[in-house]
């Protein structure tokens, strides 16, 4: 049974996921209302769009650094700050720069949370249950989505102001975010890796009672390991988990799943499909991922990261596979492509989407945790970036055909990975998921 108390801890961290989330599909309710008002180009309406993401990538690269100097709990509160400003700015901007500025703010948020809302939720759960409770932070970004995209729904009709209240509404569950971090303690591994041991020490006998003197003991021998270590993240004896981190994140992209979330409706229409059916079905997309990542995260401490990670590889690489047929054969029978489509979406929830940030948040030693988040965050970030900007181009270039098989491709080289280098974290706890990994 997960303690309350350290259940309550990780439903209030996973908030970050939840305006990640929010902030990063809110957007697409507001953008031709802001181009219109401020008569865009189409470099100006792109660069308005993506300047979130710019922000997103940049909040990850250094969203380590915080982490590791102010604690963990701090960052969080920064965060949420974030988040509140760019709502309440963006929502009352009276021109576009300093629309554009507020949404950079937004982006920086995001990144920054992708990094510190994991680590911390994974330096607090007992191993048991470590899985399912980071787990909550990718469940909280899918619910985010469709809260947004309902909300967006909601505010439709409005009117002239539509848009600004779609951006400001935001501002509430910042608030929340904001108030409710000031019920979450520090994250004990940071504590006791700052000499503050009976700080450390009480928080970690809340979490486990039974094992307080095992694993304050484990922690500061770790932390004694890595005292004689370099704390450069580039250190031979990190090689193994630098590794897996970039590899997980690279091939989370290179599925093509920003590819089909961002552009769902146009790819439907390639199809045949008319414009209100493809809205229709980009929207089933939100509600599959919601149901599907809610299974990935009730079962992966009970079967494990691996997996989840065999069965999500193989039904992305057979139905990207009958995606690709389906171009090349010009065959598309009425449903058939978003019928495929819903099902990747749940294979993905299901491996990808519910392992990639419980995964990265437990193969990096304590004293580098913070840094090797941030690594695989902005990995993530920068593929998922380079894929949203490209995926026109090669769709319009080479044709549907040609691109869904090179995402085949890529899942198929997941496979290998996952049967070859990917180890168990299972059950394991952080220290000894580093003795595994790490060359003392």
């Amino acid at each position: 049974m997960i303690q309350r108390k350290v259940f309550f801890w990780s439903i209030v961290t996973a908030l970050g996921g939840f305006l990640f989330g929010f902030d990063t599909a809110v957007i697409s309710g507001a953008e031709k209302a802001i181009q219109q008002l401020w008569g865009l180009s189409a470099f100006e309406h792109g660069f308005t769009i993506s300047i979130a993401l710019i922000g997103t990538v940049l909040g990850a690269m250094f969203g380590g650094i915080p982490s590791d100097r102010l604690g963990r709990r701090q960052t969080l509160r920064w965060i949420a700050v974030l988040y509140l400003v760019s709502a309440v700015g963006a929502a009352l901007a009276p021109s576009w720069v300093p629309f554009l500025l507020f949404r950079f703010l937004g982006g920086l948020g995001v990144g920054a949370s992708s990094v510190t809302a994991p680590l911390y939720i994974s330096e607090i759960s007992p191993a048991s249950s470590r899985g399912k409770l980071v787990g909550l932070f990718q469940f909280n970004i899918v619910f985010g989505i469709l809260a947004a995209y309902l909300s967006n729904y909601l505010l439709a009709n409005v009117g002239d102001i539509s848009w600004r209240l779609m951006l400001g509404v935001q501002a509430v569950p910042s608030v929340a975010f904001l108030v409710f971090l000031y019920q979450v303690p520090e994250s004990p591994r940071w504590l006791l890796l700052h000499g503050r041991l009976a700080e450390g020490r009480e928080v970690l006998s809340i979490i486990s009672p039974e094992t307080v003197d095992n694993d304050v003991a484990a922690i500061l021998t770790s932390q004694a390991q890595s005292a004689d270590q370099s704390e450069s993240l580039w250190a031979r004896q990190y090689r193994t988990p630098v590794l897996l981190a970039i590899a997980f994140a690279f091939f989370n992209q290179v599925s093509g799943i920003n590819a089909i979330i961002y552009y769902a409706p146009r790819i439907f229409e390639m199809t045949g499909l008319g414009q209100g059916a493809a809205l229709l079905s980009s929207a089933g997309i939100g509600l599959v991922n919601f149901i599907f990542t809610l299974l990935g995260v009730n079962v992966i401490d009970r079967f494990g990261r691996r997996k989840l990670m065999l069965v999500g590889s193989l039904g992305l690489i057979a139905t990207l596979g009958l995606v690709a047929r389906a171009f090349y054969t010009q065959q598309f029978n009425g449903y058939l492509v978003p019928v495929l489509l819903f099902v990747y979406i749940g294979f993905f929830a299901f491996s990808q989407g519910a392992v990639i940030w419980v995964f990265i948040s437990e193969i990096f030693p304590n004293a580098v945790r913070a840094k090797g988040q941030a690594l695989g965050s902005s990995t993530h970030w920068v593929m998922a970036t380079v894929i949203a900007f490209t995926f026109p181009y090669f769709a319009e270039r080479l044709g549907g055909g040609h691109t869904f098989a090179f995402f085949c491709a890529m899942m198929v080289l997941q496979l290998l990975f996952v049967l070859r280098l990917m180890p168990e974290t299972k059950g394991s706890s952080l220290e000894q998921v580093e003795n595994t990994l790490v060359m003392h």
